[in-house]
This record gives C-alpha cells, sequence and structure tokens, in this order.
C-alpha cells in the first residue's frame, strides 16, 4: 500500500476508536442511570441534526451529524420552577430567566408517574456514580488497551545486537552528519571495526546477556583496552576496544537518563564506545499496566492543570515563529495527523505501528477521564461537586438542625456553565487551527 493509503487507514483507524470511546462514555452514564431507574429518553453520539435514531423502550438511541461527543438526556435533571409565586433563585433579570427557561425544558418531558425516577430526586450518591461512570468507562479503556499494548505487543527494549555505529567523536547532543568523517576523531567502536548488525556476545571475558548490563560495563571501562567477541552473521569476531571517556547521561536505576527540574538531562563523565542497539518490541508482564496508567493520568493531569498557560503557548506558536510543545494539548485533528504519521512509516515494523496506534487510543482515553473531572460544569466533574455540595449541606443542615434544604439546584449555574462551555469552543478552534498550520512534530 502506499503511504496515502496507509495515512488514510491510520487516522481511520484511530477516529473510529475515538468514536467507540465516546459512545462507551455515554454508555457509562447511561448504565447506572437505568440501574437506578432514572428515566432516560435520549443517548445521542454526537450533536445537531439526528442523522439516525431507533427507539428501544422508553429510549431513543441515535447518531448526531457533528461528531464532537455525545450525551445520556434524563428526565428531571434541575428541580422545577415553583408555581406559587416564590422564587427559587436569588438572581435577577437575564441569568433567572435562563435558570427558569432551563428548569421548565428539563419538564417539559416529565410525566406524573416518572416521580420518583427524575435525576435531581436521586441520592447524592447515586449522583455520583452517574456523572462518574462516564469517565470511569474511559479509564477502564485505557487500562484495556494499554494491557493490549504492553501485554500482547510490548514495549521497544534494547538488545544486545547493534543497530548504528557512530563515526565521530563529537559533543553531547550534536549531530554526526555535520562533522567531516575523513578528518574526525573515530570513536572507539568504528576504529575497533564494529558494524551495524553485529551482536556483543562477550566484553571483558564476560558473557553478554543485556544492554543495561553492557552499557554498565562499557561505563566503567573509561581508558582501558577490552577484549570484545561479536558475532557478525553466522561468524565469530574477536576485537579489541579502548573506552574514551566522555560526557554521558547519568542513569537511574530503571536505567533511563535522568532529568533536571528544567527538563535538561543530567550529564556525567562515564566510559563511551559509540554504539546505539536495536530495539525489539517485548512483551511486559501485567504488573506493569497500572503503573503506566498511573504515570499516563500524572501527566495529562499536568498538562489540564497548566492548561491556560498551554493553551497560550499554543497560540503563540500557531501565530508566531515557536514551535510546538510536543507534550503540550493537541485536539482529534492533531490526533488523527499523528495516527495518519505512524501508519504511513513504512521503514518501522507493522507490529510496531499498531502497538503505536493502540498507545494513542490508550492516551486519548486517559485525557477524556482526567479532563472530564474538572470540577466544573458542563463537565461531569461539575456535576459531580454540585452532588458534593448538596450532600454537605443538607449535613450541615442537620447537624444545626434545620429543615433540609433538598436538592442543590445546579441551573443556578448556568451563566457560568455558558462562559465555561464559550471558553471550551474557543480553545478547540484554536487547537484545530494549530493542528493544521502548526502542527506537533513527533518523528522530525
Amino acid at each position: 500500500m502506499t503511504p496515502v493509503v496507509l495515512f488514510i487507514l491510520g487516522v481511520l483507524f484511530v477516529a473510529l476508536g475515538i468514536a467507540a470511546s465516546i459512545a462507551l462514555h455515554e454508555v457509562g452514564h447511561l448504565l447506572p442511570a437505568k440501574l437506578f431507574n432514572v428515566r432516560v429518553t435520549r443517548y445521542m453520539i454526537g450533536f445537531g441534526p439526528t442523522v439516525f435514531s431507533r427507539k428501544r423502550g422508553e429510549t431513543e438511541y441515535g447518531i448526531k451529524a457533528l461528531p464532537l461527543g455525545g450525551y445520556v438526556a434524563m428526565v428531571g435533571m434541575y428541580p422545577p420552577n415553583r408555581r406559587d409565586g416564590s422564587v427559587r433563585s436569588s438572581s435577577t433579570g437575564m441569568f433567572q430567566g435562563l435558570a427558569e427557561a432551563a428548569r421548565d425544558a428539563a419538564h417539559e418531558e416529565v410525566r406524573p408517574e416518572d416521580h420518583g425516577r427524575l435525576f435531581y430526586q436521586l441520592p447524592v450518591w447515586k449522583k455520583i456514580i452517574i456523572m462518574l461512570g462516564g469517565p470511569a468507562m474511559n479509564i477502564v479503556l485505557g487500562v484495556i488497551f494499554t494491557a493490549i499494548l504492553l501485554m500482547g505487543f510490548g514495549t521497544p527494549q534494547p538488545t544486545t545486537q547493534v543497530a548504528s555505529v557512530s563515526a565521530c567523536m563529537v559533543a553531547e547532543g550534536s549531530d554526526q552528519q555535520n562533522v567531516d568523517q575523513s578528518t574526525c576523531t573515530k570513536t572507539p567502536a568504528a576504529a575497533a571495526g564494529f558494524q551495524p548488525g553485529d551482536t556483543v556476545l562477550t566484553f571483558d571475558g564476560r558473557t553478554v546477556t543485556g544492554w543495561d548490563q553492557l552499557t554498565t560495563w562499557i561505563r566503567a571501562s573509561a581508558g582501558r583496552e577490552v577484549a570484545v567477541t561479536l558475532k557478525r552473521g553466522d561468524a565469530e569476531v574477536a576485537a579489541t576496544v579502548t573506552p574514551v571517556l566522555n560526557e554521558r547521561p547519568v542513569l537511574g536505576t530503571d536505567g533511563k537518563p535522568v532529568k533536571n527540574a528544567d527538563g535538561s538531562y543530567q550529564t556525567t563523565q562515564a566510559g563511551f564506545l559509540g554504539i546505539a542497539p536495536r530495539q525489539e518490541l517485548t512483551p511486559q508482564p501485567a504488573t506493569t499496566v497500572l503503573p503506566t496508567v498511573g504515570e499516563n493520568i500524572a501527566q495529562v493531569t499536568g498538562v489540564v492543570v497548566n492548561l491556560p498557560a498551554r493553551v497560550v503557548a499554543v497560540a503563540q506558536a500557531a501565530f508566531g515563529p515557536e514551535e510546538r510543545d510536543p507534550n503540550g494539548p493537541i485536539s482529534v485533528v492533531g490526533v488523527g495527523r499523528v495516527a495518519g504519521e505512524v501508519a504511513a512509516m513504512e521503514e518501522v515494523p507493522l507490529e510496531a505501528r499498531i502497538g503505536t496506534l493502540i498507545g494513542i487510543l490508550a492516551g486519548v482515553n486517559l485525557a477524556l477521564a482526567v479532563f472530564n473531572l474538572v470540577p466544573l460544569l458542563p463537565l461531569d466533574g461539575g456535576h459531580v461537586a454540585g452532588a458534593l455540595y448538596e450532600g454537605a449541606r443538607r449535613r450541615v443542615a442537620a447537624w444545626r438542625k434545620r429543615p433540609d434544604p433538598g436538592p442543590f439546584d445546579i441551573a443556578k449555574l448556568l451563566p457560568l456553565t455558558y462562559a465555561v462551555a464559550s471558553v471550551l469552543i474557543a480553545m478547540s478552534v484554536l487547537l484545530i487551527y494549530a493542528d493544521i498550520v502548526k502542527p506537533v512534530k513527533l518523528f522530525g
């Protein structure tokens, strides 16, 4: 297949995966709502005009024209307007009108027999379970996709086979291509005749069983002549190499380079040969799944917490010369573009490309979960915050021996809801624009 076809297939794979994730997010709300006997009138994927729908029981299931999310409509989301002349809200004017109109709309479909089946009549704990069902479903999907990636496909792990040999000694972080190889100082590996494809069998008389082990021995052998045995094709080749003292990254207990607080790498003087290992997908044990999910959630949480600053950085990149932060927020357009680029990388094994696409779906689901837990309406976290406030208010009233204040009327927060929704729409438009004119560069 041509790269263009592969690009399109990659985009379609992730687009369908995201659509399924959104649909299952709404199922996470739908199932507990029905379990708690709330009447659900609509389960819709998308917004705008309805493309297809079918009614099953008392619920209409359908797909709408704009694939920008989904929703589950439950009767009685807001307490009704009082008709005795009293005013429910202390707000006046336009805001009071918005709240009253929202309450009326929420009760248009309420039937006399729906008493006890209205969302606002539920106990606080049931409201919280319904609203957390969506993010919980995304976390479950994130765990499943991560498990498929780690346990089924594996992660790239260095082997003892040489993938490349650096020809010249250069400063840490410098580009070999900018050095004149005819006059440069050769690396110890190049001088000893190492070739790509060689497998290191022994080092200083010791059998090499892993790359991390070999790296440790090389770093500790600066300035000392060492005998090495290489496997080249079907033959074994003996060589002698002298690692040189060079600036190298500090390695942590996990074998990975250690970063400073500013994101730069810590360095130290250690032995250096000038070889890089071939990476091989290696399935990981089940015990690695949840820690990896936890790391991804922590990373996404950091992005969400610093979202205003991150969005400003995206705007500066979109309208200026700055490059996009590869760890910053991107839109569904950016996710699709990355997926297409991954699928079109014909030099990468198919198995690795599919694994990467599954990893993208895992990351998207975890991002959806974390973002929806932000305690602002209209996000799920905003409804959870309203329910928690309702529960706290009732407990305080009981402690003070006051009458039960009743359900919290989140319709009062509609002005804030509309403001947050407007900001989210503007942010989405900005990210889509930035992903078109200044996309994130993950592959150079």
